[in-house]
C-alpha cells in the first residue's frame, strides 16, 4: 500500500513518518491513558491483568506487571507467556514491541520504539517515526535498562542493569554498558 493512501496510524505502525497529532492517534492515546490510570491505581492484581489484556495487542495467560506502567498506545505491545515486569516499565509503542515467553523485567525498564528525524527541518515539521523492537524468549532485563528503536535481542539474553541498548544482539549473551556490548557468552544447558 502506498503511504499516501495510508492512515497516520498505519504509517506509524509501519515505521513511516506520521503525524502524531492525528485525531485518531490522539484518541487512541487518550484511551490508553484512561486504562493506564485504572491499572496504576488498582490494588487488585486480577483487575490489572484484565486491563493489561485490554490494553496490549496480545499477551500470554500468565502475565504479571507491577504498577506503575506507562504506554503510548498499548495495542502495539505483544508479550508472551510467563511475562513479568517490575515497577516503572515504560513502552513507547509507536511501532510493535514484541517480547517472547519467559521474560523478566526489573524496575524502570524502558522500551522506546518512537524516534524523531535527525534532520532538523524534518524534525521541526512535527512528523515522527518509529522502529519495531523484538525481544526473544527467556530474556532477563536488568533495572534501568533503556532499549532503543529497532533493537532485536535473541533468546536467553541477559541485559545488565543500566544498559542502553542501541543495537541488536543474538542469542545466549550477557550484555551491559552504555552503549551495551557483549560481556560474555551464556552456555545453554540442554533440557
Amino acid at each position: 500500500m502506498d503511504s499516501i493512501n495510508m492512515t497516520e496510524k498505519e504509517k506509524m505502525t509501519k515505521g513511516l513518518m506520521y503525524d502524531s497529532f492525528d485525531e485518531e492517534l490522539c484518541k487512541d492515546r487518550t484511551e490508553a491513558r484512561e486504562l493506564i490510570h485504572r491499572f496504576n491505581n488498582s490494588m487488585d492484581k486480577l483487575e490489572r491483568k484484565d486491563i493489561t489484556k485490554q490494553l496490549f495487542g496480545s499477551t500470554g495467560e500468565k502475565i504479571y506487571i507491577e504498577p506503575t506502567l506507562r504506554v503510548d498506545y498499548g495495542y502495539n505491545i505483544h508479550v508472551g507467556e510467563n511475562f513479568f515486569a517490575n515497577f516503572g516499565t515504560i513502552f513507547l509503542d509507536t511501532c510493535p514491541i514484541t517480547i517472547g515467553k519467559n521474560a523478566m523485567l526489573a524496575p524502570n525498564v524502558q522500551f522506546y520504539s518512537a524516534t524523531h528525524p535527525i534532520d532538523p527541518t524534518e524534525r521541526n515539521s512535527g512528523l515522527e517515526l518509529g522502529r519495531p523492537i523484538t525481544i526473544g524468549d527467556n530474556v532477563w532485563i536488568g533495572g534501568g535498562v533503556i532499549i532503543l528503536p529497532g533493537v532485536e535481542l535473541g533468546d536467553n539474553v541477559v541485559v545488565g542493569a543500566g544498559a542502553v541498548v542501541t543495537k541488536s544482539f543474538g542469542s545466549n549473551v550477557v550484555i551491559a554498558g552504555n552503549p551495551a556490548k557483549i560481556i560474555k557468552q551464556i552456555p545453554v544447558k540442554s533440557e
